[in-house]
């Protein structure tokens, strides 16, 4: 047997090939009982994906309210604000309020349709740029291929709810990549952005930590903080200021959904002054303080 000792021998085609590198991230994947579920205005800096097995659910973005159904999968991108509610039970008209719990193999879910929602959700990042892309409320119909992994994922929820074996999160990215894939192409233009714009938004990334001025993050591309904030505004459809804003966001409840880390550790490890300037961005990117997130109170 001959090894090939130089790497780039291993393709025998001579024509380079682009691919694009969706880094998809999981938070959290849930199958809930809801008997409330009264959320105004909310504000995540993550992917959601809900869908219902019966009616009842509401999802209200701007003027649009999208009656849900079980025939269709309902996927809302980051900083979507965005409110939720179930029609049997309407209490509250602001905050977030839910009630429920979680289903297991002892329920029988026909038995319980008619008194609670029944609820599975999925919250998940796709790194950048595709965590940027434009807010709304996407209505994706059912295809067989997705109620066949629909179906899996919901049972298995049903008796394993916490240490995901490899066969189950195979499942759950391929559910969510092919869901994905039925979402119009308008949606994903930020793969196109410029470059200058792109190679800001890598730099921030890697310098999550710390603090960032327009100044330092525009002379990487050697352009005068104006003329690049005006540049970023136009590109990405807000400004550079509320971006690193939202990725700082971001990155702490990525640490609350997966570390033990305090609300001060985060603030500190995400370079803000104190815990209060911290906590303030927060709820004002979120609608939540962050010991509220913490919590768990939401879907």
């Amino acid at each position: 047997m001959k090894f090939v000792k130089e790497i780039e021998l291993g393709d025998p085609s001579a024509n380079h090939q682009n691919f694009i590198d969706l880094k998809l991230k999981m938070l959290c994947c849930r199958y809930w009982l809801l008997d409330l579920w009264d959320c105004h205005e909310m504000v995540f800096p993550f992917w959601r994906l809900y869908w219902n097995k019966n009616t009842g659910g509401q999802l209200i973005h701007q003027d649009t309210v999208f009656e849900m159904d079980p025939d269709h999968i309902y996927i809302i991108p980051p900083f979507t604000s965005f409110s939720s509610l179930y029609t049997k039970n309407h209490i509250y008209t602001e905050g977030i309020h839910v009630s429920g719990k979680q289903l297991n193999s002892n329920h029988d879910e026909a038995e319980l349709e008619n008194m609670f929602l029944i609820h599975f959700f999925v919250h998940f990042n796709l790194g950048v740029p595709f965590d940027s892309v434009y807010p709304g409320i996407l209505k994706i119909e059912l295809t067989d291929y997705l109620k066949d992994r629909l179906n899996y994922l919901t049972n298995r929820l049903k008796v394993e709810n916490k240490n995901f074996k490899l066969t189950f999160n195979l499942k759950l990215q391929a559910f969510i990549k092919e869901a994905l894939t039925n979402i119009g192409p308008e949606l994903w233009k930020t793969i196109n952005i410029d470059e200058r714009v792109l190679k800001v938004i890598r730099y921030i990334e890697v310098n999550i930590d710390k603090k960032l001025s327009n100044t330092e993050m525009s002379s990487l591309v050697n352009m005068a903080p104006n003329s690049f904030a005006r540049l970023f505004k136009d590109e990405m459809n807000v400004t550079l200021h509320q971006f690193v804003q939202n990725r700082k966001i971001a990155k702490s409840c990525e640490l609350f959904e997966h570390t033990n880390k305090s609300i001060e550790d985060v603030s500190f490890n995400l370079g803000f002054s104190d815990r209060y300037h911290f906590s303030r961005v927060f709820k004002s990117v979120t609608g939540l303080t962050p010991a509220s997130y913490k919590s768990g109170k939401y879907t």
